[in-house]
């Protein structure tokens, strides 16, 4: 039971950070859409798109290599002088959730960007011409066309991602845990699997696995009629 609680508060602890977190794709893809060069517009696009289709064990074969103990930063620290002691990061604990937090938004940004921009060419440029005309600058034309125009899926995506509440991933927590860090960093889905193919509780984790998609289910369709409710309409 105790492991029950800690791995649903991981798991609600990772889940929030990335609610949080959620608005970065939404910043990026106004930036792009504000920036006057198409040439650095598609340097910055492709280079924060490009992380979606790194696999995670690549991810952490670079985290490893920059943050390890002996690794790029760590020598560039100690190098200057900056620290003493390398500062293990991989290995800390305390900053597995801002670090977890950080590192997904780094892989998945610019992709999520995307769906904003196709939101944002989707708005009628005639809106801007005519703020434009009432003398609206940039902050004026983000603030009364860009924003009320992708607010619909905001919305929607933001339901949608309630609704996936007990599904933050597997992958990422599994290549990234180790012995300091898995108490912390151990998140649902991770459990079921250490439980059920490690060690080889088939019929708990098939269990929890059930449970949670009842209440997956159950969270979809309450997201549903409240998006029904507050929009008008429903999502499926």
């Amino acid at each position: 039971m105790n492991n029950i609680r800690r791995v649903l508060g991981n798991t609600f602890i990772f889940y929030s950070l990335g609610i949080l977190t959620s608005v970065i794709p939404v910043i990026l893809a106004i930036l792009l859409t504000e920036c006057g060069s198409r040439r650095f517009k598609k340097l910055v696009q492709t280079t924060t798109t490009l992380p979606n289709f790194i696999s995670w064990v690549i991810v952490f074969s670079l985290a490893f290599n920059i943050f390890f103990s002996d690794g790029i930063l760590n020598r560039v620290l100690l190098g200057l002088g900056i620290i003493s002691e390398p500062i293990l990061l991989l290995a800390n604990r305390d900053a597995v959730y801002v670090f977890q937090t950080l590192v997904g938004v780094w892989k998945g940004a610019g992709w999520g960007s995307i769906i904003y921009l196709a939101a944002i060419a989707g708005i009628d440029q005639e809106l801007y011409e005519a703020v434009a005309i009432d003398g609206a600058g940039r902050w004026g034309r983000i603030r009364y066309i860009t924003l009320p125009g992708i607010v619909p899926t905001l919305i929607v995506l933001l339901l949608l991602q309630i609704s996936s509440l007990l599904s933050v991933g597997l992958e990422q927590y599994l290549v990234f845990s180790n012995n300091m860090v898995q108490r912390n960093i151990e998140v649902l889905d991770f459990y079921v699997y250490r439980v059920g193919l490690q060690n080889r509780d088939y019929a708990y984790a098939i269990a929890i696995g059930m449970l949670k998609t009842v209440i997956s289910v159950i969270l979809l369709f309450t997201v549903n009629r409240f998006s029904k409710q507050i929009r008008g309409e429903s999502i499926i």
